[in-house]
Order: structure tokens, then sequence, then C-alpha cells
């Protein structure tokens, strides 16, 4: 592997050149950017292919671990954890990634979320947030927005959505973070740090699905949406410095918590090395 490539030729050594392409992703998706940005931060800090696990859910961000050169599991929906959690405790040294959409993570698989949290187990958890179900035709989930239409709320959502962030820390997760797609370099950044620390950590990176949920809330192109992006990202730094009025309508991105708390693989055997370390009762 050359660490003298730039740009997509980095991208480029990550992928199976054997899978048909074009992708299944629609114009104006932002879940390439995030692969991309995933598989930069991964060569950025020389992790070999081997030692790298991405397991996936069901969806449209489930389909992203079919075209990457590591190890890959296509697991069933709101899953992707439970299977993360087992490869870990089975080989400690790799770095498991589970890549899941809104309603994988939120929704089927929330529980899982919650409880690896809690866990803390030594996976990092990359939610691909685009407000909706966007593969099985634009169904609401737990993070599309309160009173945005869909095809199951033509009416508008009437259920408060989950705010991901507040979700995690209050589970405990170890390192929380988020991005958005119009923010490359820092969400880069996260993504660095998020596969450096222990523990569990949790990256949202908020991404743009026009062709389900754009087109129905008054987005008229995939522009429009990096356009509201761009005007309502601001970083946490900055979001916390504002009064309680003018926070209305603004989206907090950056790091919330970062704790460096060992893993539970980490507490584990080292609980079991303790315990053989233990002489046996009657012996010498």
């Amino acid at each position: 592997m050359s660490n003298n490539i730039t740009g997509n030729e980095i991208i480029h050594q990550y992928l199976r050149h054997n899978k048909k392409f074009p992708h299944v992703l629609c114009a104006g998706c932002g879940h390439g950017i995030v692969l991309g940005t995933l598989i930069r931060s991964i060569h950025s800090l020389g992790i070999p292919k081997d030692d790298v696990v991405v397991v996936a859910g069901i969806g449209c961000s489930g389909r992203l671990a079919v075209y990457v050169d590591f190890n890959t599991v296509h697991t069933t929906h709101g899953r992707a954890l439970s299977f993360a959690t087992g490869i870990k405790m089975s080989n400690p040294k790799l770095h498991v990634i589970a890549l899941m959409g809104d309603g994988d993570a939120l929704s089927i698989g929330g529980n899982h979320l919650i409880h690896a949290a809690r866990r803390n187990i030594g996976v990092t958890a990359l939610i691909l947030n685009n407000s909706i179900y966007g593969m099985t035709g634009g169904q609401s989930s737990p993070a599309t927005p309160e009173g945005s239409t869909t095809m199951t709320n033509p009416y508008g959502q009437l259920d408060h959505s989950f705010d991901t962030v507040e979700l995690a820390k209050g589970a405990g997760a170890n390192y929380v973070a988020r991005g958005t797609v119009f923010h490359v370099n820092r969400l880069e950044k996260i993504m660095i740090e998020a596969l450096e620390r222990p523990g569990f950590s949790v990256v949202e990176a908020i991404t743009p699905c026009h062709t389900q949920y754009g087109r129905k809330n008054k987005y008229k192109t995939p522009v429009d949406m990096y356009k509201w992006l761009k005007s309502t990202a601001i970083t946490v730094e900055r979001y916390n410095e504002l009064p309680e009025e003018k926070r209305e309508g603004r989206m907090p991105i950056g790091v919330f918590v970062d704790r460096g708390q060992p893993g539970f693989e980490e507490r584990y055997y080292a609980m079991q090395e303790g315990f053989l370390a233990r002489p046996a009762k009657g012996g010498k």
C-alpha cells in the first residue's frame, strides 16, 4: 500500500473491483461521501485491511459494506451491533465498525444501540442519518423531523424525532460526535478520533436523501439539501454560546463526549486474566 497517493486514488485502493458498478445510490445521496470519508480515515491511520471488519445492517447504508475490500458482514436489519459485539469479543485486536442507517440503528436496532453504549464495547458505530427509510419507499423513521411529510405521514409527522447524540450520551457511549457530508474535513477528523478511541464510539453522519425525503419536503434539488446543511450546522462550541432563543433550527456538530474509558472487551479479558492467576482453593 502506497502512502503517497491522494484523493480518489486512495478510495480506489479499498474498493472491490470485481463488484459490478454503478452502485445503487441515488443522485445527490451523501452515503458515498461518508464511505469515502471512512476509507480515508482508515488509510490515514495506516490500519491494514485485514484488521478492519465492517458490519452492516439492511438499507441503503447497508449496501456500502459490499463495495469495500475489508472483512465485511451484511447482517439482518437492526442486528449489526449484535454481530459486531461478537466479533470484537472474539478478537479484540480488530477494528470493528458497525454501519447503520437511522432506521436500522434507532428503531429496529435501538435496543442494541442502547446496550452497546451501556456496555461500552469497543466498536465504532457509524450511523448514516438521512431522516427516512430510503430503500423501502420513504417511510418515517425515528429520526424524521416532526412535521415532515413522508409516505407514511402524508399530513405531517406527529412524533418527536430522536436526537441521536443525546440518546448515545444518555446511554453511556464513550465517544459521541456528529458531522455532515457537507463538512467533509470535520467529519473525517471525527472518524479518525472515533477509530482511535477505546470503548464504544458513536458517529452520526447527516446525509441527504433527496429521492425519498427531500422531494416531499420542498427541497427542489439535491443541491438545496446541501445548502440546508451549510446554513443549519454550526460547531457545538458556537451553539453552546448562543442564547436559547437563537438555537432554534440550528444543528450542532462536533464532538459531544470523549471519555476515554476502557472498552468492555479490555475489562473482560483483564478480569479473566486476574481470575486465572488466582491460586486454586486447597492448592499451593
